[in-house]
């Protein structure tokens, strides 16, 4: 990567060393990761969000793993550090030990998520499907669940606005429960991470 000089509150950044970039999708939003790896001062440091989370400096041996955790829900992350060639090295991440590729498949197999504009605001709502766990923006909500004629809903309020996420039976061993969510009388589309 290119030397990049980052002007940041009025200080000067070489951002030389960055060498990944990952955008992480979980219940509590979406994780921006950043790993500066310095070959020649031996340095290691982990940004998640902007925020440093681990820094190592003058560290002799340059391959191995660097491991946080990730959001409120405190998600595993390890950084996988591998020699491929000379002074060549490959940069992997694994989400609760999983490569992120596969993470990221069974994530929507066991989540659903809706983007919508609400009230002039963006809004990402989250359901995970093994706990029935809703989140907004970032924020675990207070739902209640209930049984109906065609299977349960899961109520829960946004500002002045009353939601509930519908599941129903496919009718299809494959497809499973589908999930819904209503708005306001309103069904709004789910989108696939």
């Amino acid at each position: 990567m290119a030397n990049l000089i980052l002007i940041h509150t009025g200080t000067l950044e070489t951002m030389a060393d960055l060498v990944a970039l990952w955008e992480v999708a979980l219940s509590d939003g979406v994780h921006k990761i950043e790993f500066e790896h310095g070959t020649t001062s031996g340095k290691r440091v982990v940004n998640v969000d902007g925020k440093e989370i681990i820094r190592r400096d003058w560290m002799f041996k340059l391959v191995g793993k660097e491991t946080f955790t990730v959001g409120a829900t405190k998600t595993k992350a390890t950084i996988n550090i591998d020699a491929i060639s000379g002074f060549a090295y490959e940069y992997t991440l694994e989400i609760n030990g999983k490569s992120l590729k596969k993470y990221m498949e069974n994530r929507s197999k066991t989540t659903n998520t809706w983007l919508l504009n609400l009230d002039g605001v963006d809004s990402r709502i989250v359901l995970e499907k093994d706990t029935m766990d809703v989140w907004c923006n970032g924020k675990k909500m207070e739902t209640a669940g209930e049984f109906v004629e065609d299977g349960t809903e899961t109520h829960f309020t946004i500002g002045n606005h009353d939601c509930c996420i519908k599941a129903v039976s496919s009718g299809k061993r494959r497809e499973g429960i589908i999930h819904t969510l209503i708005m306001d009388d309103h069904e709004i589309p789910e989108i696939v991470e």
